[in-house]
């Protein structure tokens, strides 16, 4: 399969399967078939999961040397090397963002192999001391058959996030991708094919969510589910993991808010703004959605943050546009009614507002709103597109309270040259991680999550890698002691 193929298959139990029903998976940028998928039944959802309990079972993964997953993981990383640019040219014609975007998330999908398998032979226990008499300690075992369920916004480096721990750590893996944009996660998922793990280890399947979805949720096999996306469905899993008390890492929504203050450095905080809300055409969860302006300089950063949003060049991935299309027609349509919403609220567009016309694809004009007020939605729901709400303040307790004001708590940011300021704030906002002065600060080694209804449990870095494994005490009664 290659840039050429324009069918593509499931990979179940170490083989590429075919359906007898075909997804179409169309360009963002035209709404022109890219390819076919095919699609999923829930007879295909059962054999990858019972192929992955036999894996996990037979004691493949768990049994062997850790430096034997070592070795694997360190070979998927160099066998997603040898296919990022091919694969960066099929997500980028099936899910819009650029081609340079497209090759990042190829790297950092390797580096994630990477970094865990610098873990995969360190995961080390405990002795816990009784006293004479007894010996006591901890072993960390794998949960066995982990579901992931993929999100389409960055569906490469999302599933190799969980991916990569989960097989350090000794578990088979059933991977559910999104409907929309599954055909790079075919290209990673022949990459691990080529590195040689045991049979089962790892299934890919892409199904309709409402039926394979729920199915796979609420199987007993599954003994940990991983899930990015939005809150609703979210919450539709957690109530089928809750059926058989299977622990879950929940990564959801955001409305994440960034804090400026008056001493804050004009040419860096423009250039997080960008980054923040235009990036993946705002398709982030992580987005900088809000911007809380102190009102010394409100007026003047509202006017420098529209002329760099009306400035940005709107086009398709494949050009290296600097906003390109969200993923479907009805994204953009939602996306369009919200802004809508928010004018008939009140609130003022100073760029943006609405579709960009005269074209086929499914192009948002990137979008500011200012005189915005905390009770209208665009303040306190996710808009998942290039749309920013800017509102002011006028003391640091109130842009505190603005930004915990939501049911989210995913990131923060604040941006100012106090460094005991930029401290006290970033320890009473409510969130999951807290950027200084450049959003998006972070990396695959720092951890990641959130609370309220931005989810719980933790991705990224070594505190990731304990939600893929149980903790075990054997306590051992010692005689003639």
């Amino acid at each position: 399969m290659n840039m050429t193929t324009t069918h593509w298959l499931n990979f179940i139990d170490g083989q590429w399967v075919d359906s007898d029903q075909h997804l179409t998976i169309l360009n963002p940028a035209d709404n022109q078939p890219v390819a076919t998928m095919a699609q999923a039944s829930v007879d295909d959802a059962e054999r990858a999961l019972q192929a992955a309990r036999r894996c996990a079972d037979g004691g493949d993964l768990m049994r062997v040397r850790p430096a034997q997953r070592v070795t694997w993981l360190l070979e998927i990383a160099r066998q997603i090397r040898l296919v990022a640019e091919e694969g960066a040219q099929i997500l980028c014609a099936e899910n819009g963002k650029t081609l340079n975007d497209a090759r990042d998330e190829f790297t950092e999908a390797a580096r994630y192999f990477e970094y865990y398998a610098g873990m995969a032979d360190k995961i080390e226990g405990i002795s816990v001391p009784l006293g004479n008499g007894y010996m006591d300690f901890t072993v960390y075992e794998p949960m066995g058959v982990s579901l992931q369920i993929v999100p389409w916004n960055f569906p490469v480096s999302i599933c190799a996030r969980s991916l990569a721990p989960a097989l350090a750590a000794g578990n088979a893996v059933v991977v559910k991708s999104p409907e929309l944009s599954p055909l790079g996660l075919c290209v990673l998922m022949q990459a691990i094919e080529r590195a040689g793990l045991p049979q089962g280890a790892v299934n890919l399947i892409c199904g309709r969510g409402r039926e394979v979805g729920a199915y796979l949720a609420g199987h007993k096999q599954v003994d940990q589910i991983v899930f990015t996306g939005s809150v609703p469905t979210g919450q539709s899993i957690l109530r089928a993991a809750a059926e058989n008390a299977v622990p879950s890492v929940m990564e959801l929504g955001g409305k994440s808010a960034a804090l400026v203050f008056a001493d804050v450095d004009r040419e860096q905080l423009l250039s997080s703004v960008r980054n923040g809300i235009f990036f993946n055409a705002g398709q982030v969860c992580s987005a900088m959605s809000r911007l809380l302006v102190e009102r010394s300089i409100y007026t003047e950063v509202v006017e420098q943050v529209a002329q760099m949003a009306r400035n940005l060049r709107v086009g398709p991935g494949a050009e290296n546009a600097e906003l390109t299309p969200v993923i479907s027609s009805g994204q953009l349509r939602g996306i369009e009614a919200m802004c809508q919403r928010a004018q008939a609220q009140g609130a003022r567009v100073v760029a943006g507002g609405e579709a960009l016309s005269g074209t086929t694809g499914n192009y948002m004009q990137p979008t500011v709103f200012c005189d915005v007020t905390p009770d209208m939605e665009i303040a306190s729901s996710e808009v998942f597109g290039p749309v920013l709400a800017i509102m002011p303040f006028d003391t640091e307790a109130q842009a505190i309270a603005l930004a915990n004001g939501t049911d989210f708590g995913l990131v923060a940011g604040v941006f100012t040259q106090d460094l005991n300021r930029a401290l006290r704030c970033g320890r009473r906002l409510r969130a999951g991680q807290v950027f200084i002065n450049e959003w998006y600060a972070g990396g695959i080694e720092t951890p990641f999550g959130g609370v309220g209804l931005s989810g719980y449990g933790r991705e990224k870095g070594q505190e990731a890698l304990y939600s893929y494994v149980r903790t075990k005490n054997l306590a051992v009664r010692i005689q003639g002691e």
